[in-house]
């Protein structure tokens, strides 16, 4: 058998399948669309459930994939073995009613016997007990001796690995097919087989036949339309034909993992703990890099804290390895290199995915440091509280907030001799992932929200014809209200209307929906919000507002032309603005989002720092440069290949069809986009960005105005303007340099009373010098002051810190029904032991609240006047403590 490099087999399996008339899909984001029930994608078909329950239409019914898929449930396991991976890749080909057992088995045998070139003397097949078709196809077509194919029946639980079942839905038997690997990699046993724990016989291949439809309980009704789904583990496959010991050893993993000793000189198999480390890193630097690339960015939330999570365990291993300084970045660009052949996108989006990892890796490494420094006040607590164990709390504390593994933990602390409750801690975890269980969604089979729509019969669907046309004739084929299909909708009635064509563009790719009306002659109903549902269908949401509609009837739809339009100019403007960000800041800007309407628009984008008054208004004045030059407005339909070949961008992550629709003005922009825009630049008027801020961690938000809201804005600014000059009694041309008078004015003014306020309770406290005391050789000035702030109480601690020379004072007031404390501390006093911070501290409590400072000034607030008294009397104590 040649040994073939995992690029090679890839391309091999998707040219194969293609040979038997399948359609080559490219992976899908790691990011689920309209799946509720997943985090990231962990699994071959999951994307492609909706082609499974017929919710909705596949583009074909043979298709292949190589899916990139991220599982975490074993993540603690990943780098101790060397068979857990969190990223991986499947393969798949998969019919939908089309093909199934015969054509399913009968090439996958011929793909790994002629195309790789397996023995298929070392090839034993597993079926499931019950699967006597499978058995029948196995021995009698593809002619393998009954004997070494293996059943594989339900154990006491009623649970088998070899029949594919995920609560109620479609399921059935599963065929494996296990290659020998050999002596050298078994256990020794005479009884090793099929089935065995060892890694003689590894599995390569799963025909899954989904061909029932269980309830949950045990019962089976025949599919109609039976189903092929078909997975192999892209890694695993290689590990067999590279006849190699494990994932670690295939070329591109051997390729990172070579990277990984080079900068960490290490050897790999020298040390057991370094290559746990090793395989670590290797493992996480693929998920990082691909979850990146994915648009996932690092969060303390959902997929985004799994990508920190991962980051910084690989982070804190390469600590482990002695490596010094940043290194996931440098590592990340052979990952790059190693898998660019399958994913173009992770070369395409290199400086964007090398900056991410450079940020979070920074972060973690401050983080890190922080945490140990938490770690270490807690130490000190044990050891004052006679202790040897570390709390739960405090270790889910360090886990959960400084991204302190629990093993990291445990050893910092052993070597100290200490050790952790770990039973406190897994309850800790336990009730954050019940939180988190409680907090998910009730949904359907494939994870999405279960409504009324789901009842729709999934033959009809909706046409958008609304590019070059407001209003439009159509069928009414569906009427729903919020729980139920009806005939019909009446005067008064909510609900949603669906025609077989339509000119309203529903919510979608960040533009919003149309409004408008839906009229018959029987009725008419009022369109507030239009829904793209699964399958193709379009729905018109809103109220009736005369009359009755009927299912069957046809109907006028009528878009409002004005909302329409100002919504196109907004929609426009952000091609504008996504090409115009693009030069300005650098190509790295790629579109995290967007949201328009009638009345402004909201750009999110990828980049690292807030943007620069110089670098917004570069921005502004570029798009508004392209307004004015007029540009033409152009959209062709042509396929995703001769798109890309054109240079439109695309929103990664989206789900684009074989044909896409290609929107470009004049020169300077080319997108994908499926949204409504202007025939000409020239229509948009006018562009002003009214906002910059961040959104999220690298995310940055633009929102801004076009046309009418541009000149609302500046109608908005005059009258503005025109208010605030009458106010201060002057015309709009000299409002700065009145308001610079006034300013004058004012700061002369607060001058003038802070000096007044200082004298008044200078000589509302009189000569208060026969109140010093001493304490310890230390004098000590403690009086109270009230109706004085806090500015005044400290020129006034000034002051009389002048009048005493040397020593401690303290000072209180009542003011405005609040309690303020200072406390002060000279040069000599310090020396002695004096601490205003602590002694505020000491006495802050008797007012009900609390503060503190430096060593030599400090101060305090309170909710008890009547505490004050006891306050000061307090002082002399407190002050007695500390002095030597």
């Amino acid at each position: 058998m040649k040994k073939y490099g995992v690029n090679e087999l890839r391309r091999m399996y998707l040219e194969f399948f293609e040979s038997k008339g399948h359609l080559v899909m490219n992976s899908f984001s790691l990011v689920p669309h309209n799946d509720n029930s997943l985090l990231l994608i962990n699994a071959g078909m999951a994307p492609l459930k909706p082609y499974f329950t017929g919710q909705e239409i596949p583009p074909r019914r043979r298709v292949t994939t190589c899916q990139k898929c991220v599982r975490t449930g074993d993540i603690e396991n990943v780098g101790k073995t060397a068979r857990h991976l969190t990223f991986f890749e499947m393969l798949g080909n998969f019919s939908f009613g089309d093909y199934f057992k015969h054509e399913a088995i009968a090439w996958s045998w011929e793909f790994l016997t002629e195309v790789i070139g397996m023995e298929p003397e070392r090839l034993y097949p597993s079926i499931y007990g019950e699967d006597d078709e499978a058995f029948d196809i196995w021995t009698k077509e593809i002619g393998v001796p009954a004997e070494k194919i293996t059943r594989f029946y339900r154990d006491e639980n009623g649970e088998c690995d070899n029949f594919w079942e995920h609560g109620a839905g479609p399921c059935g038997p599963c065929s494996e097919i296990y290659y020998d690997r050999g002596e050298k990699y078994g256990c020794g046993s005479p009884d090793c087989k099929v089935g065995c724990e060892c890694d003689r016989f590894m599995e390569v291949w799963n025909n899954v036949f989904t061909q029932f439809n269980g309830d949950g309980h045990g019962n089976y009704e025949e599919l109609e339309n039976k189903n092929i789904d078909t997975g192999m583990g892209l890694e695993r496959l290689a590990v067999v034909v590279q006849d190699v010991d494990s994932v670690f050893d295939i070329d591109t993993m051997k390729a990172i993992r070579d990277r990984i000793c080079e900068i960490s000189h290490k050897t790999y198999q020298t040390d057991a703990l370094d290559d746990v480390s090793i395989r670590l890193i290797t493992d996480h630097i693929r998920s990082a890099t691909f979850m990146i690339s994915d648009g996932i960015m690092p969060s303390n939330e959902g997929r985004g804290y799994v990508l920190r999570r991962i980051i910084r365990r690989a982070a804190r291993h390469g600590r482990l390895l002695g490596i010094e300084g940043q290194f996931l970045a440098e590592l990340s660009k052979t990952v790059i290199a190693e898998s660019k052949d399958g994913y173009p996108e992770l070369e395409e989006k290199k400086d964007f995915i090398l900056k991410v990892l450079s940020q979070e890796e920074e972060k973690f490494n401050k983080t890190i440091d922080q945490g140990l420094g938490i770690l270490e006040d807690m130490q000190k607590e044990m050891e004052a509280a006679g202790t040897k164990v570390l709390s739960g709390e405090h270790a889910f504390k360090l886990y959960d907030t400084y991204g302190f593994p629990m093993d990291l933990t445990q050893e910092i602390l052993e070597e100290k001799g200490f050790t952790i409750d770990e039973e406190g801690f897994k309850k800790c975890m336990e009730k954050q992932r019940e939180k988190a269980r409680s907090s998910r969604k009730e949904t359907t089979y494939i994870g999405v929200d279960a409504t009324v729509y789901d009842e729709i019969d999934t033959s009809i669907t909706s046409e958008f014809v609304g590019y070059d046309r407001l209003v439009h004739e159509s069928k009414i084929t569906v009427l729903t209200t919020e729980r139920e299909i009806v005939e019909a909708l009446s005067d008064g009635d909510m609900g949603t209307v669906i025609v077989e064509q339509t000119p309203f563009y529903a919510t979608m790719g960040g533009q919003c929906a149309d409004h408008g009306f839906i009229t018959t002659k029987d009725g008419k109903f009022q369109v507030e919000d239009v829904i793209k549902l699964r399958g193709g269908r379009i729905g018109h949401v809103g109220k009736m507002v005369s009359g009755m509609l009927k299912t069957g009837d046809v109907a006028t739809l009528e878009v409002e032309e004005k909302r329409r339009s100002l919504t196109r100019r907004n929609h426009s403007a952000t091609h504008l603005l996504q090409r115009a960000l693009r030069e300005v800041l650098g190509t790295h800007v790629e579109q995290h989002g967007s949201y328009v309407d009638d009345k402004r628009l909201r750009f999110d984008f990828s980049h690292f720092a807030a943007m620069t008054p110089e670098e917004i208004a570069k921005t502004e004045a570029l798009v508004n440069e392209k307004i004015a030059e007029a540009l033409p407005v152009e959209t062709k339909i042509m396929s995703l290949d001769e798109a890309k070949k054109t240079g439109a961008m695309a929103l990664f992550g989206e789900k684009y069809g074989e044909s896409v629709r290609v929107v470009s003005m004049g020169d300077f922009s080319t997108e994908l986009c499926a949204g409504t825009h202007v025939d000409n630049t020239s229509n948009i008027s006018a562009f002003k960005i009214v906002s910059e801020s961040g959104v999220a961690a690298g995310v940055r938000r633009i929102e801004a105005l076009t046309s009418e809201g541009v000149f609302h804005y500046y109608d908005t600014l005059e009258d503005t303007l025109e208010q605030a000059s009458k106010l201060v009694k002057t015309n709009p041309q000299s409002l700065v340099e009145k308001l610079e008078h006034l300013m004058a004015e004012m700061k002369a003014l607060q001058s003038e009373n802070e000096s007044l306020k200082s004298k008044a309770a200078k000589e509302a406290l009189g000569d208060v010098m026969d109140q010093v005391e001493e304490v310890k050789g230390t004098k000590l000035l403690a009086v109270r002051a009230d109706g004085v702030d806090m500015n005044g109480l400290r020129d006034l601690g000034d002051q009389l810190k002048e009048k005493l020379g040397e020593g401690v004072i303290v000072l209180a007031s009542e003011c405005d029904g609040r309690v303020n404390l200072v406390a002060m501390a000279t040069d000599a006093a310090m020396k002695s032991g004096a601490h205003a911070g602590n002694l505020i501290k000491a006495i802050a409590k008797t007012v009900g609240g609390g503060g503190g400072g430096r060593p030599n000034m400090a101060q305090a607030g309170g909710k008890n006047p009547a505490g004050i008294a006891d306050a000061l009397a307090q002082a002399k104590s407190a002050l007695e403590e500390q002095l030597k």
